[in-house]
């Protein structure tokens, strides 16, 4: 096989596992179903993301933006909403916790850990922050405007359709804005330049058939993935919700790390973080968005809503308040070595939480609370977001600019 080609024959190879297992699952335990399903989902979302970069050739314009956009977060979609869709069958049962868990989980790794690392590798190697380009406030704009009606979501204490019409909306907004904004001239470097160097007809079949068996790649897996991860959970005596949250959204958002970060270590970061805050946008409007209409369509009826507690609504608090903090940094469109070591400094200190938050309320001798440091990282976020949107208050009015595309 030529050189060119190893990445897709490996990225191929990885899902063979998991597609024999899901057939043929044997006596496997659920922790080897659950690591091969993994390797499978990690794999199609690499020839996913390859594939999205060289389609956007043949397409379009309109079309490969809105098209290109969701193909590409189809893996962290996939588990979601099989979870989501699972609650809507068993209406008290934990799916309806773990589907908040892995859309939780996917937007504070992509921000604390994404925007994060990747603004450190650049400036180790170039000495300097990321600047994003102005259209970049687009993003920006919308990503606030959904952040603050997140906000209300956990004090309101409800997760119904009409939250979903409403973040729905904003991504559509978002769309109607971008497709007459055109598409960047963004590099097609590394196996995605492969596809693209070939003949128009040959690269449109390739592309297809890559489109093709990534989905069913990943529609096989979902479900082999999601149930196997809460078993093996179980079997280890670990927290399900904690694996959901945070070993799920890895297969899915690993790939689009990997890339960005091979873009900031040849200098071109400001395309990197670009593409992760429109990731960011994407699962926190269309994402969030999906799950109270699939939990609807699932169990029949708009209402009840999903039944969630005060863990849930706590887990969405973080998240949007991260969301904010996140936004405040950027609405100058630079994001500083120093901020990248706060973004990841606080995410660290919640992510661990779970491992001190006992031994921690047993010194201070607290009752133990396992929501007191989601509340004590919600505020901080928040209050340091204020201050840093107050300091940098004559950047707000230009955001404006982001409505008009």
């Amino acid at each position: 096989m030529p050189h060119a080609f190893r990445p897709f024959f490996l990225a191929i190879l990885l899902t063979v596992p998991g597609l024999l297992l899901r057939f043929f699952p044997g006596q496997a335990s659920p922790i080897v179903l659950a690591a091969f399903a993994g390797l499978a989902i990690l794999g199609a979302s690499f020839l996913l993301t390859w594939a999205c970069e060289a389609g956007q050739l043949d397409m379009p314009q309109a079309v490969a933006i809105a098209v290109v956009a969701l193909i590409a977060v189809l893996p962290e979609y996939a588990v979601d909403m099989y979870f989501t869709w699972m609650a809507g069958q068993h209406p008290q049962s934990s799916y309806s916790h773990f589907a908040i868990a892995n859309m939780t989980g996917a937007n504070r790794l992509l921000i604390g850990l994404g925007w994060s690392v990747l603004v450190l590798i650049f400036a180790s190697r170039f000495h300097k922050g990321i600047r994003l380009r102005g259209e970049k406030r687009t993003e920006i704009f919308f990503l606030g405007l959904a952040t603050l009606y997140a906000l209300i979501i956990p004090l309101k204490g409800s997760l119904t359709w009409v939250d979903g019409l409403v973040l729905l909306g904003l991504y559509a907004w978002y769309m109607l804005i971008i497709v007459h904004r055109g598409i960047e001239d963004e590099p097609i470097e590394g196996p995605a330049a492969v596809l693209a160097s070939m003949q128009p007809t040959r690269r449109k079949l390739c592309v297809f058939l890559l489109f093709l068996f990534s989905a069913l790649v990943i529609a096989f897996n979902a479900e082999p993935f999601s149930e196997n991860l809460v078993r093996s959970g179980k079997l280890l005596g670990v927290n399900e919700f904690l694996l959901v949250q945070w070993i799920a959204p890895i297969a899915s958002e690993a790939p689009e790390f990997i890339i960005s970060i091979m873009f900031a270590m040849r200098g071109n970061a400001g395309l990197a973080l670009g593409s992760l805050l429109a990731s960011k946008l994407n699962q926190w409007t269309l994402l969030v968005g999906m799950i109270p209409w699939v939990y609807a369509f699932s169990s029949q009826g708009l209402t009840p809503p999903m039944n969630l507690d005060s863990h849930q609504y706590q887990e969405i608090l973080l998240t949007a308040a991260q969301s904010f903090f996140a936004i405040a940094l950027v609405i100058n469109l630079h994001l500083h070595k120093r901020q990248a070591v706060w973004l990841l400094l606080l995410f660290m200190g919640q992510f661990l939480a779970p491992l001190y938050e006992g031994p921690v309320a047993q010194l201070l001798g607290l009752q133990p609370d396992p929501l007191r440091f989601h509340r004590l990282y919600s505020w901080a976020y928040l209050f340091f977001g204020t201050c840093t949107v107050l300091r940098d208050r004559k950047y707000l009015l230009l955001l404006i600019r982001g409505f008009k595309g």
